[in-house]
């Protein structure tokens, strides 16, 4: 596992398209990120850009336009064509080389600037999709205050499970309900615990955000072959924002004995920029448990993992309400959380996720479970933040949330920042709460 801090993560570098350079960018240089996008309205296939300040770099454009080496030729000819998957899944060699062929044409100074100037597309102008096609979606609950959080709610003398802290605790989640930052989703509907002797179906009443990052897969592995924690970190190709959303009441009436359900199969939705892993490389930390904690199994540890293991990823979810949109009111931080407080890291998914032969493919996804932290205004979910419903939260207009509302758009952001290094960030991954849609078969 080797986590290679190179010249293109240097802070001082300077790109020659101006918006790279602005005060709080998420795109800066140093970040490089990779989406798939088209112009408004145009009906043009799609194609795989670098988002860099407040433009895109199509590389379709790039790859026509630009001289580039063989190699370089090489590793841009199917993002030319519209897929990602092909560099997900390339030795991380590769995916280095041409991120470092991407930074030197974008510096200042370039001999390519002309040739590119022209493949630049303004982020206003554009419409973005999944990075990828995702064939299967496992979410994890590897934030241990979230879990300790949940579990004084519903057992005060045993918050956390006795396998929590030995195993990623995961669940298989639904793969074509997971939609692009930008999106509208109809509230869910399901079966409801009720006072008289049986259930009823009703819209849900406790409707919650889940603050998460998300994990793409790069390469997978062979049917029956587990994937150890030497290779765990190279077979991740980024990262991105990941919002979960919960059904809370249609949840505690149906996930015994097997676990969630309809509760989290309505809607989960992504930030659109795939952040790579070797853009996260300055901002890894140790990996440390606390003390008293029991070690990993063996399979679950590794000394590169200890040293650097963890990433310092600032987490933040927004609420902006339908009375607030309608009064030209901006919207308003609910939470500050960030990932290194994670119990257990992406690598420690995948190299338990794959303990038993599971095979994962490129562009698998992976879910961290919410990111909350220990202090106040830390949680990552409103059943956190509302002590379970019971504290409603009061928002600056003077309404109150204990859950969403329709109407209600929540928006999640990421990012990274450290002495001596570049800030970058994830962009945003924003969803709109609509009324619910009663199928006539279950009208009462």
């Amino acid at each position: 596992m080797t986590h290679a801090v190179d010249d293109s993560h240097d802070p001082a570098l300077r790109s020659w398209v101006a918006s790279a350079q602005l005060p709080g960018t998420d795109f800066p240089i140093q970040n490089l990120a990779y989406g798939r996008f088209r112009r408004t309205d145009s009906g043009e296939p799609w194609r795989v850009g670098v988002a860099i300040g407040q433009q895109v770099l199509d590389l379709k454009l790039a790859f026509e336009q630009c001289p580039w080496s063989q190699q370089v030729y090489a590793s841009l000819a199917p993002l030319a064509r519209g897929e990602l998957t092909a560099l997900m899944s390339a030795p991380v060699a590769q995916r280095r080389s041409l991120r470092s062929a991407l930074s030197h044409a974008l510096r200042e100074g370039s001999d390519v600037e002309p040739f590119l100037q022209i493949c630049l597309v303004d982020q206003s102008e554009i419409e973005l999709s999944l990075p990828c096609a995702i064939g299967d979606y496992t979410d994890f609950y590897a934030g241990i205050h979230h879990a300790m959080a949940i579990g004084k709610l519903f057992r005060p003398d045993q918050p956390l499970l006795p396998n929590y802290k030995w195993l990623p605790i995961g669940y298989h989640g639904r793969s074509s309900s997971i939609r692009v930052s930008g999106h509208a989703f109809h509230r869910p509907v399901g079966q409801l615990r009720s006072e008289a002797p049986q259930p009823h179906v009703a819209p849900s009443r406790r409707l919650d955000y889940e603050l998460e990052l998300g994990a793409l897969i790069g390469a997978g592995n062979e049917l029956g072959d587990a994937i150890p924690m030497a290779d765990a970190e190279d077979r991740l190709f980024g990262l991105v924002l990941l919002n979960d959303w919960s059904a809370r009441d249609v949840q505690a009436w149906e996930y015994q004995p097997l676990g969630p359900f309809l509760a989290k199969n309505f809607a989960t939705t992504l930030s659109p920029w795939v952040v790579t892993m070797e853009a996260l490389a300055p901002y890894r930390e140790a990996f440390v448990r606390p003390e008293g904690d029991p070690p990993p199994l063996p399979y679950l540890d590794s000394e590169a993992h200890r040293a650097q293991g963890a990433i310092d990823i600032r987490l933040e979810a927004w609420l902006q309400t339908a009375r607030m949109r309608a009064a030209g009111e901006p919207a308003v931080r609910l939470s500050t959380s960030s990932f290194r407080d994670s119990y257990w890291s992406f690598a420690q998914m995948l190299a338990h996720h794959t303990l038993g032969g599971c095979n994962l493919q490129t562009g698998d996804l992976f879910g961290s479970g919410t990111q909350s932290g220990a202090g106040p205004g830390e949680g990552g979910s409103l059943i956190e933040l509302s002590n379970g419903g019971r504290q409603p939260i009061t928002l600056p207009n003077g309404e109150t949330r204990s859950f969403l509302q329709d109407g209600d758009s929540v928006s999640l952001r990421g990012w990274c920042e450290r002495e001596g290094r570049a800030r970058i960030g994830f962009g945003e991954c924003t969803a709109t709460v609509l009324p619910a849609r009663v199928p006539a078969c279950a009208a009462v």
